[in-house]
């Protein structure tokens, strides 16, 4: 991944701050100084939050999750657009539909209603309708399209939020917060970055700002995808690999008695061929709650399931205090089904689930 300098955001206008009596005294850490009135953001905090957010999008990419880009100001809206779509990922950049993630079934009744709407005009049902239903349906297909179209192949809540402008899109925070979905966004010094999960303070007011951090988050982004696919080609072979038939061994007769003990290190061959699962397709576990849970033990899927959600509140708890509000009383029972591969009535529960609480 290609770090980005503090030269090209500095010739890009990343450090032009707010007026210093419209700042927020939570920003404090990442102000540089004051000049002609106006905070300068301290660049060097840029590039080193820049880097912790796009390893943790490049790990919720290549884990198979959507992130939803959302950036509804006039200057951001059509680089998001154009940036995002590249990636093949969901985004918002008309106007935040309330409930568009605490509510999520009734959206996605709404875009499996833009796709009725489509089907009845390749089966020929549509020209049946009078000229002024067809009017009416044309207009109704065309506001779902400006303000759904984007996240129609979204079938369920996203891993990630990528927010531009935090101050405008609080709803969108409130419900991320609400279903503990990880926030990414780019904070100037007017916003309060406490309740963001990966800050990346920044100006998000000018264009060539909001173009070059986009730029290397979408990249981001592309790398986690382009692992994913490079990972899947991988695993294709080594289901083959297994088929020679086993060697059969000659019969001893004698065999003198050994004194070792090789049973002593079956376990530590076990131990060494268990893999770590991505804990993260778990509704309502992020990268650093996974973390937190690899780190105490909870390894696999299988551990998770037999894992108790009191004790595991307890962990996040004492892993990082902005971890006390998740909720994990369905984890072990997700942990379960991945455990025993039932992906799709996983995936099912998680549709019909919102954020993993039941």
């Amino acid at each position: 991944m290609a770090r980005v300098e503090v030269k090209q955001l500095l010739e890009a206008g990343v450090h032009f701050g707010h007026l210093t009596r419209k700042w927020n005294p939570n920003m404090a850490p990442y102000i540089y100084m004051e000049r002609n009135g106006i905070h300068v953001i301290n660049l060097y905090k840029t590039v080193a939050k820049l880097d912790e957010a796009n390893e943790a999008l490049r790990k919720i990419a290549a884990s198979g999750r959507k992130i939803l880009f959302v950036a509804t100001k006039k200057q951001a809206k059509d680089i998001v657009a154009e940036k995002v779509a590249k990636v093949n990922m969901p985004y918002i950049t008309e106007r935040w539909p309330g409930g568009m993630l605490t509510n999520f079934v009734t959206i996605r009744k709404a875009v499996k209603k833009m796709a009725s709407i489509d089907r009845m005009k390749k089966d020929g049902t549509f020209m049946t309708l009078s000229k002024k239903e067809r009017l009416q349906v044309d207009r109704l297909r065309a506001k779902l399209e400006k303000n759904l179209g984007s996240i129609s192949e979204m079938t369920r809540l996203p891993g990630a939020l990528f927010i531009v402008d935090t101050m405008r899109e609080h709803i969108a925070v409130k419900e991320a917060q609400k279903l503990n979905i990880p926030i990414f966004a780019m904070v100037d010094t007017n916003c309060d970055p406490r309740d963001i999960d990966y800050v990346v303070p920044a100006n998000d007011d000018a264009s060539k700002s909001i173009d070059i951090i986009m730029e290397e988050v979408t990249n981001a982004v592309a790398e986690g995808l382009a692992e994913r696919k490079s990972d899947k080609q991988t695993a294709a072979p080594k289901v083959e690999a297994k088929t020679e038939a086993p060697k059969k061994e000659a019969p001893k007769t004698e065999e003198a008695p050994k004194t070792e003990e090789p049973k002593a290190q079956v376990p530590v061959a076990k131990a060494a061929a268990a893999k770590a699962d991505d804990l993260t397709k778990v509704e309502g576990i992020g990268p650093k709650a996974a973390e937190a849970l690899v780190n105490a033990g909870f390894v696999t899927f299988a551990d998770l399931a037999k894992g108790e959600a009191e004790k595991i509140k307890e962990i996040l708890t004492e892993a990082s205090s902005r971890m006390a509000h998740l909720d994990p009383t369905s984890w072990p029972k997700q942990a379960q089904m991945a455990a025993d591969g039932k992906w799709d009535e996983l995936k099912v529960w998680q549709d019909n689930t919102k954020g993993g609480v039941e």
